[in-house]
């Protein structure tokens, strides 16, 4: 690529937009049932929840020219990812690239802005009933919180209270210690987003030997994943509503990377004192702790791990899915089948040798 200052590298035209479009835009609310709006909510929930939709669109199709001259390999790690969304976007809606290359400037941002009417609008939604859902998940089922949460008012969650400071302080950190739990209070050790929280962990139990161990794992997040994607009554197990859930309504039949780092982001907020959900607050960091989860369901490094984990996820929320690659019953049909298919293969392969 040319050096020359009047003719950049492509990352840092995309760069002169206005930064990453993979950052909270202006909070709008959902006041529509237009389609684009109905497809930002669950875009939103699944692929990419915090982002700026008209700069990702306006972004995305400058660099669909620029990449005819450069691969997207060259552009820094959050350049691609945020080519990755837009791409997913384009591939997710039928006719939206045509719409957006053949339209003016304002139609791009009309589009992205009913786009992010919809993901802002489920984050709202989901953020509102997750506040007193969350509550009945803090102890097993029977017994009470003490002392009892308000559903309606957050000042006395986080570490204000016992159960939702030991479900948020950070793993390695022990919330038992008086100091500690103190410090973590008053807001003397103050706790970044990447700061992974224990009710990530199954058990709250978190392995500094092995920290992959029950990660991403536990109940509430099952729980809270359930009350957003396949109906609030399927937290108990057998489905109570007569409306189909998110999910169905959608064709989702799998957990995705974008809705399990989402549902993380929303649980981790209903724990917290904080009332409103802004990427400006920095007592939750909620941005830098949805970008940390995402950063590592990403890393190519981390996929043995990771592909485990989705499995994990779908049995468990969508065990019907012919993605969760169901075990076969025991005694069944199907299985003495596979059982003789599998004993006549063993003696062709025997007499062969």
């Amino acid at each position: 690529m040319s050096s020359d200052e009047n003719h950049p590298p492509p990352h840092e035209l995309s760069r002169k937009r206005g930064g990453s479009a993979l950052h909270m835009g202006p909070r709008k609310k959902a006041t529509s049932s237009n389609p684009l709006v109905l497809h930002g909510r669950h875009f939103g929930r699944t692929v990419f929840a915090l982002c700026n939709y008209p700069a990702l669109l306006t972004s995305g199709i400058l660099r669909l020219d620029e990449l005819q001259d450069a691969p997207i390999e060259d552009y820094p790690a959050d350049v691609r990812r945020e080519h990755r969304v837009f791409m997913e976007l384009l591939d997710s809606y039928p006719g939206l690239l045509e719409r957006l290359t053949n339209g003016e400037e304002e139609d791009i941002i009309q589009v992205g802005e009913l786009l992010g009417k919809g993901a802002s609008g489920a984050r709202g939604d989901d953020t509102k009933t997750l506040k007193s859902a969350v509550l009945e998940w803090l102890v097993p089922r029977g017994q009470v919180v003490i002392p009892p949460l308000s559903r309606n008012i957050k000042s006395d969650r986080g570490f204000n209270h016992e159960v939702t400071g030991a479900l948020l302080c950070p793993a390695g950190l022990d919330w038992s210690n008086a100091e500690t739990k103190q410090a973590l209070k008053s807001g003397e050790t103050a706790v970044r987003g990447d700061q992974w929280p224990m009710f990530l962990y199954a058990g709250c139990v978190y392995d500094p030997e092995d920290p992959w161990k029950g990660l991403l794992r536990s109940e509430i997040l099952v729980f809270g994943f359930k009350h957003v994607f396949t109906s609030p009554s399927s937290v108990d197990k057998e489905p109570k509503a007569t409306r189909s859930g998110n999910a169905h309504l959608h064709g989702m039949k799998s957990v995705t990377k974008g809705s399990l780092a989402y549902i993380a982001t929303q649980v981790r907020f209903s724990l917290s004192s904080s009332s409103v959900f802004s990427r400006t607050d920095t007592v939750t960091d909620s941005e830098n702790f949805y970008h940390s989860i995402l950063d590592l369901l990403e890393d190519p490094d981390e996929i043995e791990e990771v592909v485990d984990l989705m499995m994990w996820w779908t049995r468990r929320v969508f065990p019907n899915s012919s993605s969760s690659q169901r075990i076969i019953s025991t005694n069944s049909a199907l299985s003495k089948i596979r059982e003789k298919r599998a004993a006549l293969r063993e003696r062709v392969n025997t007499s062969a040798t």
